[in-house]
């Protein structure tokens, strides 16, 4: 199955949906077989589970980057840097290995143990 994000207002993704890979043999052909479904002239773009294409995965409320050509996640928190490698987000401090479950602290910029 292929997966497609349709992308509305600043590229953001509004809905994924599922073409069969019959269908969409190219993204073209999945583009135009949903907008022919829905009545449309949306833009899809096709993203990948596992993050053949575009770097990671789509979901609501993601942002298409054209230059790119990737997916990328809201900013989780201010302090956090998008690494352009991956096209995600990265914190400043990295998370202890120690086999620990933290979360992340905004104010003190670090990671508390929970």
């Amino acid at each position: 199955m292929a997966h497609f994000a349709k992308l509305g207002n600043n590229n953001i993704v509004q809905s994924v949906e599922v073409v069969s890979n019959d269908i969409a043999t190219t993204e073209k052909n999945g583009a135009d077989f949903l907008n022919n479904l829905y009545n449309t002239s949306d833009v899809w773009k096709q993203t990948s589970y596992n993050r053949n294409i575009r770097k990671n995965y789509a979901a609501v409320g993601y942002t298409y980057d054209e230059t790119k050509d990737a997916f990328i996640s809201p900013q989780p928190y201010s302090s956090w840097t998008l690494n352009d490698d991956t096209c995600r987000w990265e914190a400043p401090v990295a998370y202890p290995d120690d086999g620990e479950l933290y979360e992340w602290n905004e104010d003190t910029t670090s990671w508390d143990a929970v």
